[in-house]
């Protein structure tokens, strides 16, 4: 018996969204052809394949979970489907499966087992952020989420802002979306003046709002990012990479 396929289906990063504006035509005919999916939230997932207009009524699709609870002995019943031959969709809460998302740990197994796995194109928060914030996209680290503790959060920001620094790379991070205020306050008070900031917030969404600063700058008003999805993205620029005007500027 040939083994099923895995495909990675991305979906939108917020509700209210013009599914055809966002996600390609492949994507959404293979989401709504697929009769098995793993989900990190089902409740979500059925949202969204209703919105595909699924060939197969969505009482009869079967979905199974895979979060941040999901142990590990648990994932070699989530490939049973795929080994007895059926293709899987994969879907994240948001976005692309697999990035900053617990569906790597079964694409992992999936490649252990031979099966073929398929990732489709659609928006990604990370990417999305740094192309629109002008930073340094030749090199890009990506850090998940900062400590929640004021103190270590704190260190962390230092720490991350010398390794862009010294490395010439530009560094992104997320937050829980409640802690999103206090995190851009800590940044604005920690960071240099000269370091660049983009606060990317409702990615894709109607309240789309993508800014590019330095601290300096931003000191003169926060943007309101208060319990709204937003991906951060810090650069410090290293003298010698500096426009001539801002160089200048600093050694005065």
């Amino acid at each position: 018996m040939s083994l099923g396929t895995l495909y990675l289906i991305p979906t939108t990063l917020g509700e209210g969204c013009d599914l055809s504006a966002i996600l390609p035509e492949q994507a959404r005919r293979l989401a709504a052809s697929l009769r098995t999916f793993v989900t990190e939230h089902p409740k979500t997932a059925r949202q969204f394949l209703k919105q595909t207009g699924t060939a197969i009524a969505l009482q009869e699709i079967r979905m199974s979970t895979l979060d941040e609870h999901t142990r590990p002995d648990e994932l070699a019943s989530l490939l049973q489907p795929l080994l007895d031959g059926e293709d899987v969709g994969l879907l994240s809460e948001a976005g692309c499966p697999a990035v900053a998302d617990p569906g790597a740990t079964l694409v992992r197994l999936a490649h252990a087992r031979n099966i073929r796995v398929v990732p489709l194109v659609g928006p990604s928060s990370i990417l999305l952020a740094l192309m629109g914030s002008g930073l340094n996209g030749q090199s890009f680290a990506f850090l998940g989420y900062l400590p929640a503790e004021k103190s270590a959060r704190i260190n962390k920001i230092q720490e991350i802002e010398q390794h862009s620094l010294r490395l010439n790379q530009t560094q992104i991070f997320i937050e829980t979306p409640y802690r999103n205020q206090q995190l851009l306050q800590d940044l604005v008070a920690t960071c240099a003046s000269d370091t660049e900031l983009c606060v990317a917030t409702d990615l894709t969404l109607a309240s789309e709002d993508i800014r590019t600063k330095s601290i300096a700058e931003w000191k003169r008003k926060l943007p309101d990012c208060d319990k709204h999805p937003t991906v951060f993205v810090l650069y410090r620029r290293p003298v010698d990479k500096m426009p001539r005007q801002a160089t200048a500027r600093q050694r005065k």
